[in-house]
């Protein structure tokens, strides 16, 4: 059997060379919006801080408001480089009210938030605090852990990221099951004399997603799902459950930062409509053609090749 030779990609949003060989490969410029002639999903190379660029993405009389919304911002070191903490909360504010402006009177926000150990676990505090007078009700705190982590011999470990859940009126919620994680077995009582497992408790072989979710595979490039190029992919299941969840087929599904195109991707999957935007034309790009590339191929993503392949004379 023929090995297939793996073509990775560099970081997108660092090697400036890349970025300049492939500046003619985007299809959209800053302003500009690409709709998908078969479901209606939107694509927009759009500033998610401005009221006026969002409403470009989403005002539309054929289709109803959003139900849901789920946000992955910058809040890496890159972040922090460019604002303050206190600018980088007041920036979330905007964005969190320009959402708002486009979604059902009953919806449901996620908002992925990381918590940096070293700067006293910013930005996580202070989003949560400005989102106490953001008109939304907070929910849950969802912990997911990652497979791998970052950390010295000097502090523990850290393989978790954040995630926060916040509801308007009564939205739909529908309780996710998954697959007995290893990790919650164990004993756990003893009966007659006999020592019974967690498991053993119910006679399903489920258990109802709770929030902290360990069954969910960090994204790495021996996997289908893995998009070359993009830093801190968000895992595909991940981004399912939350749609199954809080959203029915046929409803609409905000993402303002689109990334590597994964909620867009997840509800193409589910029967769902997705709104999304980058401000960066080389993420949006991506996020078109990883939902071009599901269509052709059946595949997530691309794990020997990467999005532009063509374009680097990469193709095999």
């Amino acid at each position: 059997m023929k090995k297939m030779k793996k073509h990775p990609l560099p970081r997108l949003d660092r090697d400036q060379s890349i970025r300049e060989r492939l500046g003619g490969a985007c299809r959209l410029n800053p302003g500009e919006v690409w709709e998908d002639p078969l479901h209606g999903h939107r694509v927009g190379c759009l500033d998610a801080g401005s009221a006026a660029q969002v409403d470009l993405l989403c005002r539309s009389d054929r289709f109803p408001r959003a139900t849901l919304a789920i946000h992955d911002p910058p809040y890496n070191f890159i972040a922090f480089q460019q604002r303050r903490v206190d600018e980088y909360a007041e920036w979330c504010r905007q964005i969190v009210s320009n959402t708002a402006d486009h979604l059902a009177d009953d919806a449901s926000l996620y908002l992925w938030i990381g918590a940096d150990q070293n700067n006293g676990f910013a930005p996580l505090p202070e989003v949560m605090v400005m989102m106490r007078n953001s008109g939304f009700d907070s929910r849950s705190l969802i912990t997911m852990r990652n497979q791998r982590g970052y950390g010295t011999q000097h502090n523990w470990m850290s393989v978790r990221q954040e995630l926060l859940y916040y509801i308007r009126g009564c939205p739909r919620f529908q309780p996710q099951y998954t697959d007995i994680p290893k990790k919650v077995k164990g004993y756990y009582k003893e009966i007659a004399g006999e020592r019974t497992e967690n498991s053993a408790r119910g006679r399903g072989e489920t258990l109802r997603a709770g929030n902290v979710w360990i069954d969910v595979q960090q994204v790495f490039y021996r996997m289908e799902e893995n998009v070359n190029g993009c830093f801190a992919q968000k895992p595909l299941k991940s981004i399912l459950r939350i749609i199954d969840a809080s959203s029915e087929p046929g409803d609409t599904v905000l993402d303002f930062f689109a990334h590597a195109g994964t909620t867009l991707l997840a509800a193409e999957m589910t029967g769902r409509r997705c709104l999304t935007m980058e401000i960066d034309p080389l993420f949006c790009e991506v996020t078109i053609r990883r939902l071009e590339h599901f269509r052709e191929s059946g595949r997530t993503g691309w794990q020997n090749s990467n999005p532009f392949s063509r374009e680097l004379g990469q193709e095999t």
